[in-house]
């Protein structure tokens, strides 16, 4: 566990002073809010939903890169997972914390002590009853479940009696809604490219009181073409939309009580505007609409070429994918590929009301424009949801980076 006083130190001085956010107009006071996260600082914007705009707050200092948040079903607390290294990069430093939300603002104030880790996370989630905290790693692949205290903080590690499969390089972790499972996504390396490659999975654990047993795993053939990155539940329905990143897909299959998941996906689908592109191309994070009638993905690329000397992206879709749902089979039908103005689209949020979607792209990089080169910054992407699901450009806020990447973003509803 961290020392108390050398956190305490750390993250003393780190609330910077508000500041508007860009010339933009203070926002109209919302419920919901954004977070987004540049190395360890994680920034609390205010939403004003019917401009479709942002206002930066203020900014809390974490002693390490923040991986992914996830807040309580109480909307009281909110968790953050962070760590020493990122892709490619280990580190010893790897931390679970917990935070209070401020009712009134959103403003985060540390909650207990933070957890050590095993090893870099990539992702964690809070199980529907707000008694568990879900945490996967990408390397080793691997889960811990933690206890959540009454008063929210986290608690002691559950342990685990069951030899649990959990496959290559986990990206995702989710209990089912109706909280008799664990689904931990499994990408596994088998994009173009990669090397060595192995193969992706979807993990069913069941779950109770903390501990989960193998129930199934779900993957074609080998899965040595089948790269899961991410998942959704649809609200009403038994559907679960998965995005396929290594093969650009969106794969739908039917949640069942007993199985965990139906062994064959119901529909498979390209979510790129050309899927012959001849770039690299990486399909990212995945969100069912508020009603259950629409399902956006993100599409990411950022492969690079020598030009005139200089390293510039080479080509490809960074993009919101959006498909409508029938809402009778739980079909999607791709109805719009509209760019996001930035590199890497690795997170993106749509608010309760569905009228608004900000989308964090990860990193600056040189792009070509006919004979001359700009550089594309990273940013935050702001959409209008229309009433057909269909989204509109609203505007772009540039954040600066520095040597580091915006890696998480995420709105959260206030209590």
């Amino acid at each position: 566990m961290m020392d108390r006083r050398t956190f305490a130190m750390l993250l003393a001085g780190s609330l910077a002073a508000p500041r508007l956010a860009w010339g933009l107009r203070a926002a109209v006071r919302s419920k919901t809010v954004f977070y987004s996260s540049v190395g360890g600082d994680l920034t609390l914007y205010g939403m004003d939903i019917d401009a479709a705009s942002l206002v930066k707050r203020n900014t809390v200092a974490l002693p390490a890169n923040i991986q992914y948040g996830w807040p309580h079903p109480s909307k009281r607390y909110f968790y953050i997972v962070s760590s020493g290294g990122g892709p490619d990069v280990a580190s010893n430093q790897n931390f679970a914390h917990a935070f209070r939300i401020d009712p009134a603002t959103g403003a985060l104030t540390p909650h207990g002590q933070p957890q050590n880790l095993p090893s870099r996370p990539i992702h964690t989630s809070v199980n529907p009853t707000g008694e568990f905290l879900l945490t996967a790693y990408n390397d080793p692949s691997s889960l811990t479940v933690h206890h959540i205290n009454r008063d929210g903080t986290i608690g002691g590690r559950v342990n685990q009696p069951n030899q649990l499969d959990t496959g290559k390089y986990a990206h995702q972790i989710r209990a089912t809604p109706d909280n008799r499972q664990v689904i931990m996504v499994t990408r596994g390396n088998n994009a173009p490219g990669d090397n060595p490659v192995n193969p992706g999975s979807i993990k069913l654990y069941s779950f109770k009181r903390g501990l989960l047993k193998n129930l199934a795993a779900i993957q074609p053939g080998d899965g040595m073409h089948f790269g899961p990155r991410h998942l959704d539940f649809h609200p009403a329905q038994p559907w679960v939309y998965v995005s396929i990143e290594s093969q650009n897909k969106l794969y739908v299959y039917k949640r069942e009580q007993a199985a965990g998941l139906s062994r064959e996906p119901l529909f498979v689908k390209e979510t790129l505007s050309d899927p012959k592109s001849p770039f690299r191309q990486s399909a990212g994070t995945i969100h069912v609409h508020p009603n259950g009638r629409f399902v956006y993905q993100a599409n990411r690329a950022s492969s690079t070429v020598d030009f005139d000397g200089r390293t510039v992206f080479a080509g490809g879709e960074n993009s919101i994918a959006v498909f409508a749902i029938n809402q009778s089979t739980g079909e999607p039908t791709l109805i719009q590929n509209i760019d996001g103005h930035g590199i890497q689209l690795r997170t993106f949020s749509i608010d309760p009301s569905a009228r608004m979607m900000v989308a964090a792209s990860m990193q600056p990089l040189p792009v070509r424009e006919g004979g001359t080169i700009k550089t594309l910054s990273a940013g935050l992407t702001v959409f209008r949801i229309g009433i057909d699901g269909k989204l509109a450009f609203a505007r772009k806020y540039d954040v600066e980076v520095g040597g580091k990447t915006q890696f998480w973003s995420g709105m959260v509803t206030l209590a």
